[in-house]
Parts: structure tokens; C-alpha cells; sequence
């Protein structure tokens, strides 16, 4: 969910076109309601759905759809938790410090425990800290790259849901948990600490923000959902593991 909003209600879904065509819903929804948290701190009104004309919610649809084609290519060199060949995708733009990325972590975490292992969905996580907001994030994305860097894959993930697990967000983590974090899932303290510190994965950072902002991201958690014909839909927010579920179902029994 963004950081400025009411977490999104559940969306019902009726048939299969629903489904498919229900993430622009939640781009209208979530991000003109939510506010952009990226752009709109400085202090730029957002116009309520209501106050949205139906031409212009159009207008907005299109224009969002065109945004989520600049999503960079999933590759070899992201990182990936489930079958990387899965026919459905979640590719994830997030903030370590955002209360509702720490949330939808559980979330997406549920959703690889029940469709990760069958090779149906694939978990794509990339960076999109808020400065504004945390100004502590970026530091963290580069840790976590600096975990992948030495131990790989798995590691990067272990060291994410540990970040995830004891953060309070809202950057309030003690950069001091980080090489403890290090240390707890194995890796060389020694080693994390001269990565973290040289910023050799700042520039790798910087370009997923950038390229969450160039798909239409405006606030955390954002997430493109990847359909098995290569379709791609928005998802706004923290959105609930059912809301997700339904969506992952009717995309399957489309395909």
C-alpha cells in the first residue's frame, strides 16, 4: 500500500476479463486516491476518484498501461525467488523502510509458499527506496545487494526477510543491524561491511528507482504483475494475499 493511504480493500473479482482488467482499477483507485507519495511531498493536491471525469480516468488508464511497458526486462541478474521460467511474474519495486513493503513481503512470501514450488509464479524484487521518506533505505538496498554479491541468490533473500523481519520501518533500523544481519544469516562480516561501504551497488540501486518511476511508481509497495501472454497489470499498495491469490487464479485459467 502507499505510504500515505488507507491499505486498498479486497477487490471482487466477478469473471476472468474482470480479473485481467481489475489492476488498472487499482492504479486509478490506489494511485490518484493514495497520493504519489514521490512526487506529491511537494504539497501537490491529488484529486479525489470522484472528482475524476471519465475521459480523463481513460486518458489515465491508457497512459498507465504505457508506463508499465518500460519495466525493464526480467534477466539472469535479478533477483528471483521461485521458477524463474514460471509463466506469471511479480516484479516488485520496494522500500526496506516502508511499513506496508514490510507487510506485503509477508504477502508475497505466502504467495511462493503455495505457487513457488509448482513453478507457476516467480517473486522479482527491486529497489525503490523513498528518500524523501527513509532516508535510510538506499543504504539498505545496497546491503542487500552486497548479501547477494557474496553469497548468491539464496542469500539475498535471507538476508531481505531477516532486514524485513526485525526492521520497525519507517527508518528506524540502526544501521548498525546490518552487518548483524550479516552475521546472523553467514556470510563475512568483514567482507559485507568493505562492500557496504565502498557504495559499489549504489548506481545498481539508483537504477531500479528509476526504473520504478519510469512504470509509473509513485509510492510503496509498487508491483507489476506479469501474466503468462506477457500482459502486465499494476498492483497499488499493500494489497492482501486473497486479493493477489485471485488474481494469480484468474490468470492462470486464462492462459
Amino acid at each position: 500500500m502507499n505510504e500515505t493511504t488507507q491499505e486498498p480493500s479486497q477487490p471482487i473479482v466477478k469473471n476472468q476479463k474482470q480479473a485481467l482488467g481489475i489492476p488498472l482499477a487499482i492504479v486509478i483507485a490506489g494511485g490518484l486516491i493514495a497520493g504519489a507519495v514521490f512526487f506529491g511531498l511537494k504539497g501537490n493536491p491529488t484529486p479525489s476518484p470522484t472528482a475524476v471525469a471519465p475521459q480523463a480516468q481513460q486518458v489515465a488508464e491508457q497512459d498507465a498501461g504505457k508506463a508499465l511497458e518500460n519495466m525493464k526486462p526480467v534477466a539472469s541478474d535479478d533477483h528471483i525467488r521461485g521458477n524463474p521460467d514460471a509463466p506469471i511474474k511479480i516484479v516488485e519495486y520496494s522500500d526496506t523502510e516502508c511499513p506496508f513493503c514490510k507487510r506485503f513481503h509477508e504477502t508475497m512470501k505466502q504467495v511462493i509458499d503455495e505457487y513457488g514450488d509448482t513453478g507457476k509464479v516467480a517473486w522479482v524484487y527491486r529497489h525503490f527506496p523513498l528518500d524523501q521518506l527513509h532516508p535510510k533505505a538506499r543504504k539498505e538496498a545496497e546491503a542487500l545487494e552486497c548479501a547477494g554479491a557474496q553469497g548468491g541468490n539464496d542469500t539475498f533473500w535471507k538476508y531481505a526477510d531477516r532486514l524485513y523481519e526485525i526492521t520497525q520501518s519507517n527508518d528506524r533500523l540502526d544501521p548498525a543491524e546490518l552487518p548483524k544481519i550479516a552475521q546472523y544469516i553467514g556470510i563475512d562480516v568483514s567482507k559485507f561491511n568493505e562492500c557496504l561501504s565502498s557504495g559499489t551497488y549504489a548506481e545498481h540501486v539508483a537504477n531500479d528507482l528509476e526504473n520504478a518511476v519510469a512504470t509509473g511508481g509513485r509510492g510503496t509497495p509498487w508491483s507489476i504483475f506479469v501474466a503468462p501472454d506477457g500482459t502486465k497489470f499494476p498492483i497499488n499498495g499493500a494489497q492482501p494475499y486473497e486479493a493477489v491469490k485471485q488474481l494469480i487464479e484468474n490468470a492462470l485459467k486464462s492462459s
